[in-house]
């Protein structure tokens, strides 16, 4: 399994780009992505091992080191950033430390959670990998983010909601580690949008009727027609641009896509579940990771979401999950908007 910010599909389309400038880099990024498939996948083996066996739990207090790849590939890169230094001249750098101490912050404070594993896991990130490298992932045991090609992609560690939904990816695999194929993996996908979102809201303390609830919002360069990469208000919207093309998540089941692509279309159909949450946390009002979010939290982490969960195995733990009779009821009526049968 590889998880990464950028969906098969768009780097698909920008590789078959007449202009070499566009695919060039898109051609550069899917081949590198390809060879590191079978790396990540080792890794999410041995650090699911490692989950089971029996480890002093750390104090909870972030322990983030950030590197520079000096735009290799060779990881972690040149030590640059170290917990408690200060910030450096690096903009990257100290987005990417910034960025790791956001996602901390949501998962500890709120949910009680010591780190990506729940015992105190450093948090080490590589920025500048390789050379317009337009991704950003978490390959196992650490973030890694590329500086985009400056034409379609900018910075990798701009928006704080990317580098909290690769992180929640670690959450995932340490948890429920859903399978990433068909809806367990449009789902897998979902989880790391809802809490790369509200990564951000609670590092802006945004209520969830002010949020924009905008997956990459400010990664996409000046000249493409778009706001971000994803929308979880209105899935399908993010960007329409001749160079990209049109967003094409649907936002109900009666727009489900079929596909054998992108792992039976995980980063598509995940726009489902995102609406669904979106309606839920607006529904119910409020800070988002207070209601809404402990309910997707709870679910994750609570040892009965199957690993092959499909959507409506997922929406009924959630109404199981749900504290009292408004919440039930509001979670009922996000899903069944998105059209996912509860019975």
């Amino acid at each position: 399994m590889f998880c990464s910010i950028i969906p098969p599909h768009l780097l698909n389309h920008l590789a078959s780009h007449a202009d070499p400038a566009l695919s060039g880099p898109a051609r550069r990024t899917l081949d590198g992505d390809h060879q590191r498939r079978q790396v990540r996948h080792e890794a999410a083996l041995a650090t699911v091992r490692a989950a089971a066996a029996p480890r002093a739990a750390a104090e909870a207090k972030p322990d983030r080191t950030i590197y520079d790849a000096q735009h290799h590939t060779r990881l972690p890169g040149r030590q640059v950033r170290a917990e408690g230094e200060k910030p450096g001249k690096d903009a990257s750098v100290n987005r990417a430390y910034a960025g790791l101490g956001a996602t901390f912050d949501l998962f500890h404070q709120v949910y009680a959670r010591n780190s990506i594993d729940g015992r105190g896991l450093p948090l080490h990130a590589s920025v500048h990998y390789d050379r317009e490298y337009n991704n950003a992932f978490w390959d196992g045991k650490q973030m890694v983010f590329g500086d985009g090609d400056g034409e379609i992609f900018l910075d990798f560690t701009l928006p704080v909601d990317v580098i909290g939904h690769e992180l929640t990816h670690g959450v995932t695999q340490y948890t429920a580690n859903l399978e990433y194929s068909g809806q367990s993996g449009a789902l897998n996908e979902s989880i790391s949008d809802v809490f790369g979102s509200l990564i951000k809201q609670h590092a802006k303390q945004q209520r969830a009727e002010d949020a924009d609830w905008l997956i990459g919002d400010g990664l996409l360069a000046p000249r493409v027609e778009g706001q971000a990469l994803r929308s979880m208000k209105a899935p399908g919207t993010a960007y329409d641009d001749d160079v990209l093309g049109k967003d094409p998540q649907p936002g109900s089941m009666d727009d489900y896509v079929d596909t054998q692509e992108d792992n039976g279309g995980v980063h598509i159909n995940s726009g489902i579940p995102n609406r669904a949450f979106y309606l839920l946390a607006t529904g119910l009002g409020g800070f988002a990771w207070e209601r809404a979010g402990r309910i997707w939290y709870d679910v994750l982490t609570g040892g009965e979401l199957s690993a092959s969960a499909e959507f409506a195995d997922f929406a009924r733990l959630t109404k199981a999950a749900a504290d009292g009779r408004d919440e039930q009821e509001a979670v009922t009526k996000a899903w069944s908007e998105v059209g996912v049968d509860l019975s």
